[in-house]
């Protein structure tokens, strides 16, 4: 009988999460064998292409989401916090690839944007004021400026100043050290990197039909999906990043861990313009407030972005209800995914979330005109000629069991492992690939604690020489650790005040 090749790491998906923890797992061991699997044709199909993700480069710098008020009125900042330190562990980690010489132009992937946070009415104005007065204290926002004088407004967001009422009450906060990434060259570029290792291989066309245990690790049936061959590998490691089909990967490996976690897809959509005579008046990405008694994922926002080059602007978004767990997936994907240990959960979310869901099917139904309406908000001038729609990659909110409700709906990201570590998942979506660093580092630390601690704690502390918790609260470490990376990553020419960077 024929012995199944043998890998140290088997990752499947080609998004920026198995990306980022490829070639970081060479770096941290240049010797590992490892294979990335892609069901698509490319890598960034799914979530990670530009146009399937809209609100890139968070860093907690704009997203009202991140810092809601208390019930007294004032401001939690821990979040913004956590997710703009998270966001500068990631600028290490393609600082320090920039550095190398060998990787490629960081401009490819990341350039200086502003954030403006913009709110309108009484209320607003004085959530903005109180967070303001919040975040400013803290030396990741020190930079942050805030106005309601409508002749600086017109200088921060030209675009979106004509046309509004004389009397319009209306404030906005901008940090200058922002910026937009383009994560689908990213993930490209890393996988291009990767491929010029030696025991490194990405192959397309190739979908996982079956994960079994073997040993202390897992064989991986791949089947190639143009030839319709299989192969199995033996691997000590998987790694499922395959964004919605993550979900059904991991109910295949069959691990405890797995049980009673389901997904809830939503789709989405986005109006874009590529008009250059419009986009060269909104330099910004602009974050508001949702709509009350709206879902967190519906904060709309006015966003440059600048991809392989050219700047577009992408409003939204506009959410939607599907049952598919990727945008090229089946719309069976809900339904079989469903399980004796996940039905209480899921079950419970349904019960619990129907407002959600009527929103859903309500933004689904919105004619072009009423989505136009949205964008007036920001954009009173709007045309309907320079704007067309895009469809937006998928998001599988996470479900999982509560003890309470019996199943809660979670808008975040989780990542679920095996006891013994030798598989893992990501699972949901916000803030995701901004915080892909991060997240992958957690996963090495548990995967991998030993080695961690050991062998690999020297490349660790030379790739990063701060982390989260240590940017949070020494201020002149943040300050310097920053500026290095804004440095290798060619962040620096347009502003002097470069310390937090979104």
């Amino acid at each position: 009988m024929a012995h199944n090749e043998t890998v140290d790491v088997v990752l499947v998906g080609a998004g920026i999460m198995s990306a980022t923890l490829a070639v970081l797992l060479k770096e941290l061991d240049p010797g590992l064998k490892l294979e990335v699997v892609e069901l698509m044709d490319s890598g960034a199909a799914e979530s990670s292409n530009p146009w399937n993700n809209a609100g890139t480069g968070h860093a907690g710098l704009c997203e009202l989401n991140y810092t809601p008020p208390a019930a007294d009125g004032s401001i939690d900042i821990k979040k913004a916090v956590h997710i703009n330190t998270q966001f500068e562990v990631s600028k290490q980690f393609w600082a320090y690839l920039a550095r190398k010489g060998t990787f490629g132009t960081a401009k490819s992937f990341i350039n200086q944007v502003p954030h403006l946070s913009f709110v309108q009415g009484e209320n607003g104005i004085s959530f903005l004021k109180t967070r303001f007065e919040a975040m400013s204290k803290h030396h990741a926002f020190a930079s942050m400026e805030y106005t309601e004088d409508k002749t600086r407004l017109a200088e921060w967001m030209p675009l979106m100043m004509p046309g509004r009422p004389a009397d319009e009450k209306i404030a906005a906060t901008r940090m200058m050290n922002g910026t937009d990434v383009n994560f689908g060259a990213l993930t490209n570029q890393l996988l291009t990197h990767l491929s010029s290792a030696p025991d490194a291989e990405v192959k397309y066309c190739k979908r996982v039909t079956n994960l079994t245990r073997k040993g202390a690790g897992w064989t991986v049936t791949i089947k190639d999906v143009n030839s319709g061959g299989t192969r199995e590998i033996d691997a000590k490691f998987v790694f499922l990043g395959a964004g919605g089909a993550a979900l059904p990967l991991l109910q295949m490996s069959g691990i405890e861990e797995s049980k009673g976690f389901g997904g809830f897809p939503v789709s989405g959509q986005w109006l874009r313009c590529d008009n250059p005579e419009v986009v060269k008046h909104h330099q910004a990405k602009v974050y508001s407030q949702a709509a009350v008694g709206s879902p967190p994922m519906s904060v709309p926002h006015l966003d440059t972005r600048v991809v392989d080059g050219n700047k577009s602007l992408l409003f939204g978004p506009y959410a939607g209800f599907t049952t598919k767990f990727l945008k090229h997936g089946s719309f069976l994907d809900l339904p079989l995914s469903v399980r004796v240990a996940n039905i209480k959960p899921m079950l419970a979310v349904a019960r619990d979330n129907m407002d959600l869901t009527k929103y859903l099917v309500s933004e689904v139904m919105q004619s072009m005109e009423q989505r136009l309406e949205s964008l007036r908000r920001f954009y009173p001038e709007a045309k309907a000629e320079d704007w067309r729609l895009e469809v937006a990659g998928q998001r599988v909110q996470i479900i999982k069991k509560d003890a309470k409700k019996g199943g809660v709906l979670q808008f975040g990201t989780e990542l679920v492992s095996a006891q013994d570590g030798s598989l893992a998942a990501l699972l949901g979506a916000s803030p995701g690939a901004s915080v892909t660093v991060s997240i992958m580092l957690e996963l090495i630390e548990r995967c991998f604690p030993e080695k961690t601690r050991t062998e690999w704690a020297a490349k660790l502390n030379e790739i990063f020489p701060a982390r989260e918790q240590a940017l949070g609260t020494d201020a002149q470490l943040y300050e310097r650790v920053s500026s290095q990376s804004d440095e290798a990553l060619d962040l620096v020419e347009k502003t002097s005040q470069t310390h937090s960077f979104a």
